[in-house]
């Protein structure tokens, strides 16, 4: 065969494996979004009137936290309080900062959304330290190593992420914010990663009595470490990756959003029904 004839069927190859991964990444976007913004429904519902108004005793109804209201700490209360309506900005406006169409027809608007990000994410990590090294809010010491490395890289993104955008590097601030967006909502993917695995399994498979089996640890870690490594692969195929190569991101993309998807409906059916409803 000659290679007139070779070179428009590999060309054919490659845009069918670029629309294959484009439409896996769009549709892990809009499952992602969904999840979050009923996660933003949530905590804002949830949190939010309890919290302006000092009523922490509130949060006893969701029988899953571990350290939320604690009798007689103010402070505590407060800062968890804060933690819970930050991680409410970073589920609802994360999606709005790494969308194309309003980066290409409101620049300003995209800049401001982006700002805030970047001070909310800073605000949750240290939050989130506060949560687990004065407060002990996390049950073993796993978790609070996760939740530390967690905030050194969400303060590490924001800080590259805002010098690119500094430099007016558009490619590389892109990136650092996709980054950035992923391990800020760490704990939701938490969430759905555990609720996933629950309903996956039929039952609360390594899950342990005081949430801290082998899958809680797994969890971990794999709640922000998990979703960067699916990035960089998307990424690196993105980049030129053969259209072999392009397929299984896609194919793991399509898992990855499938798992979340069962995780994200067993979430919110666990936070309306089980909580919301009670208030």
């Amino acid at each position: 065969m000659s290679a007139a004839a070779v070179l428009p069927r590999r060309i054919e190859a490659k845009s069918l494996a670029d629309s294959a991964l484009s439409a896996a990444a769009r549709l892990w976007f809009v499952a992602a979004v969904i999840g979050q913004w009923a996660f933003f429904y949530y905590l804002v519902r949830f949190y939010g009137p309890s919290t302006v108004t000092g009523h922490f005793e509130a949060w006893k109804r969701n029988t899953l936290l571990f350290k939320g209201y604690v009798a007689g700490d103010t402070t505590g209360n407060l800062m968890f309080g804060a933690h819970a309506l930050l991680a409410a900005v970073i589920a609802f406006g994360g999606a709005l900062q790494i969308l194309p169409q309003i980066r290409r027809r409101a620049m300003r608007l995209h800049r401001w959304i982006g700002r805030v990000f970047l001070v909310t994410a800073l605000g949750l990590s240290v939050s989130g330290l506060y949560m687990v090294w004065v407060r002990g809010s996390n049950a073993s010491g796993v978790g609070s190593l996760s939740t530390s490395l967690n905030a050194v890289l969400i303060i590490t993104f924001a800080a590259l992420a805002w010098r690119a955008a500094v430099r007016h590097d558009a490619a590389s601030h892109r990136r650092w914010a996709l980054r950035l967006y992923l391990v800020a909502n760490a704990q939701w993917f938490m969430r759905v990663g555990v609720f996933g695995w629950i309903i996956l399994n039929g039952g609360p498979v390594g899950i342990g009595k005081n949430f801290d089996g082998p899958f809680v640890v797994f969890m971990d870690f794999a709640c922000y470490l998990l979703p960067l490594a699916a990035l960089e692969l998307y990424l690196r195929a993105k980049d030129g990756w053969p259209p072999p190569a392009r397929w299984a991101v896609a194919g793991v993309l399509l898992g990855l959003t499938g798992v979340m998807t069962v995780g994200i409906f067993g979430f919110s059916m666990f936070t309306w029904t089980r909580i919301l409803a009670k208030l």
